[in-house]
């Protein structure tokens, strides 16, 4: 069991967001085995309140970018720190894909009618978004694609029926390179005894 342990831990400690793909498509089986994972999540109440929507369509996910952008960069107006600068930056150039040019977008929507949807809809994409790295497959959550639920037209094309929201947007494809995964900050613990 320590062994097994160890893997587990090891795969959540290394998992990192990847911002550069290889141009090659992800087979079918395995964006379905990521989703599978993801509706392993625990859920409030077993309410299992997601909805998936898969877009291999890499001209879609250019358009649903270019919509994104203006409201992102109206948003970041005054960040000043480094990140939200060079994010900035890449936001203001027309080839400046949030998607990051990833062959696969999976969103993960959830019900307007549950109280703990997205609680329940972030546990299912952390749950994919570490099988795929388990399964040598890059992810990135791109949660600024949310700006896509403001658009009818896109809502509509992409299938999603009224009475859910997005949660997850992420991508998944192969890194172009290894990435290492962030330093993290020791927690601030409170033990209670």
């Amino acid at each position: 069991m320590s062994g097994e342990k160890d893997v587990i831990l090891n795969n959540i400690k290394t998992r990192a967001s990847v911002r550069e793909y290889e141009n090659r498509p992800l087979s079918g089986e395995d964006i379905t085995e990521i989703i599978n994972a993801g509706i392993h999540a625990p859920t409030a109440f077993d309410a299992q309140p997601w909805f998936f929507v898969v877009v291999q369509n890499k001209e879609m996910m250019k358009r649903m970018s270019d919509h994104c952008k203006p409201d992102l960069l109206s948003q970041l107006e005054d960040a000043t720190n480094d990140a939200a600068i060079q994010y900035k930056k890449n936001l203001a150039t027309d080839e400046f894909n949030i998607f990051y040019d990833a062959p696969v977008l999976v969103i993960v929507l959830g019900s307007s009618e549950g109280f703990t949807t997205e609680y329940d809809c972030c546990l299912c994409a952390e749950n994919m978004m570490l099988a795929a790295h388990a399964m040598d497959i890059g992810s990135c959550w791109v949660g600024t694609a949310c700006f896509i639920q403001d658009n009818p037209e896109f809502l509509d094309e992409l299938g999603i029926p009224s009475g859910y929201r997005i949660i997850a947007p992420i991508v998944f494809g192969y890194a172009k390179d290894n990435v290492p995964a962030t330093p993290r900050k020791d927690p601030v613990v409170v033990w209670v005894k």
